[in-house]
């Protein structure tokens, strides 16, 4: 087990230093039924995967698009299996209910959830980053973060909003996706080969995170009212009250 040396928190700044690393293993397009029997098939024979999804992004308040694609990887090949083309598939949810697989995402409950509009299963030995990387000193929740912290490289977001349910996923779409997924795994891995801290370690760096949050944003809040609220010297004087 190796000594915990993770730092707390990042900057984008430092991320932007950082050398750009992506998934460069296979990458298996599943947009057709009778693909789905040995990709799953592969994936039950795992120990481990890491699993994203990805929806049509929506730019209007209150409208949401399904699932479009769900990535799951193990740490040579990732398969993308296009929900849009082949909608969830029995097989697929059964390696989401399959408590000897190892199953890692981020966010993970909001994954789900949306797989399971599509076809209700119940999801077990599904581990979410988020929920566990307090325990190690990583306070940063987002995946380009959490990654950057862990291996001191850049994934990137920028096919992040594209169109998922597009007839044909581009090859930098299904790079990105295969990424995202890759990269979930290897921070799991990762974690799994250090010390967490001890509890009461990690829950007083939560508390004197939230309380340096809670200070900045009062700080926000204070120079806010200080531009816009008139001094007491400069207000105007209040009318006469009438009756």
């Amino acid at each position: 087990m190796n000594p915990n040396t993770y730092i707390h928190r990042i900057e984008k700044e430092q991320i932007n230093l950082m050398p750009v690393t992506q998934f460069d293993g296979e990458v298996i397009v599943v947009d057709r039924p009778e693909m789905v029997e040995s990709a799953v098939a592969y994936l039950m024979e795992q120990t481990v995967l890491g699993v994203d999804t990805e929806s049509r992004p929506s730019f209007t308040r209150g409208v949401h698009y399904p699932t479009a694609l769900v990535q799951v990887a193990s740490t040579e090949r990732c398969y993308l299996f296009r929900l849009t083309h082949v909608g969830m598939p029995e097989a697929l949810a059964g390696v989401f209910a399959n408590p000897k697989i190892c199953k890692v995402g981020l966010a993970f409950k909001d994954d789900l959830n949306g797989l399971k509009r599509r076809r209700q299963f119940v999801p077990r030995n599904c581990v979410d980053l988020q929920s566990i990387v307090g325990q190690y000193g990583i306070l940063d929740l987002g995946l380009q973060k959490i990654f950057a912290i862990c291996f001191g490289q850049k994934i990137s977001k920028a096919q992040q909003l594209t169109n998922w349910e597009n007839s044909h996923l581009t090859a930098e779409q299904a790079r990105y996706a295969s990424t995202d997924a890759w990269a979930t795994l290897l921070i799991y891995m990762d974690l799994m080969q250090h010390e967490r801290l001890p509890k009461k370690d990690a829950e007083r760096l939560h508390q004197e995170d939230l309380l340096r949050q809670q200070l900045h944003q009062q700080e926000v809040i204070n120079a806010r009212n200080l531009n816009t609220v008139p001094n007491a010297e400069s207000a105007p004087e209040s009318a006469p009250a009438t009756h």
